[in-house]
């Protein structure tokens, strides 16, 4: 019962903080007098935003699309390479060094080039998202499966489990908080990556939705498209954090969680 009322109240607090952000926002607009073409208030925002709804929500899904697919493949292809390079010195010494030196170049310098190879379709917006988020997930992946100590490993495998089990059992579940906070970071990015690819090259999706109302001075509209992608990121970011509860319950900032 304690439990369920500090959730209550918890959520009432985010709820007033927001409440109060942007009563903030409308009536400093009006106080100031700030131009609308400018910053306009929350209530035009909502209201313009209301009248454009249908097309918003097409453009949502085609960036969420967009943002999904290029966030599983990476997640997919970061653990399996991040694995890879844990198990065999040969790859750490040669596809790490590799990956640490693409992760400081910025990808989006690569958007032009893959809008110009593959056109303005579907695939070279999830080439990027998969990009993002595929460094951070399999550098994270790296790290995670190289911390485990080698004497817990040895000492499993000792009591006759196989490689195969010992890594279920032992260095899987060991890597997973790690790996989560790879996960964290590439789902925070994954629709910065949509966005910014359909900004370069595209007639639908989100970021073509913002740059079409933008460049028609229409500051309001952009809004609501901002708070569109907004709620798509938190969508994705609070997929990945029920995942961590849901296989991670025994970590320990999942019970502190749980005790709060």
């Amino acid at each position: 019962m304690k439990k369920f009322i500090k959730w209550i109240l918890s959520g009432w607090m985010v709820i007033l903080f927001f409440i109060g952000f942007f009563l903030f926002w409308e009536y400093s607009v009006v106080f100031f007098e700030v131009p609308k073409f400018i910053l306009p208030p929350p209530s035009q925002i909502f209201l313009k935003g209301s009248a454009d709804i249908d097309k918003l929500i097409y453009y949502t899904g085609i960036t969420a699309l967009e943002t999904v697919l290029g966030f599983a493949i990476a997640i997919v292809l970061g653990l399996v390479f991040g694995i890879a390079i844990s198990f065999s010195s040969i790859l750490r010494r040669t596809l790490y060094p590799f990956f640490v030196s693409i992760e400081m170049t910025p990808k989006i310098a690569f958007a032009p080039l893959f809008i110009s190879w593959f056109g303005f379709g579907l695939l070279p917006k999830v080439i990027i998202v998969i990009l993002v988020c595929f460094f951070p997930i399999v550098l994270n992946a790296i790290l995670a499966f190289n911390s485990l100590s080698n004497e817990l490993t040895l000492f499993y495998q000792s009591t006759g489990a196989s490689r195969i089990k010992t890594f279920f059992k032992i260095r899987l579940p060991a890597a997973l908080p790690q790996c989560f906070v790879g996960f964290k970071y590439a789902g925070i990015n994954a629709t910065v990556g949509a966005t910014i690819a359909e900004f370069i090259g595209s007639d639908k999706g989100l970021g073509f939705y913002i740059s079409i109302v933008t460049g028609n001075m229409r500051p309001d509209l952009a809004f609501a498209g901002i708070f569109f992608l907004t709620c798509l990121g938190l969508a994705v970011f609070a997929f990945v954090t029920i995942m961590e509860k849901i296989l991670m319950p025994w970590h320990i900032s999942m019970r502190r969680l749980n005790k709060q």
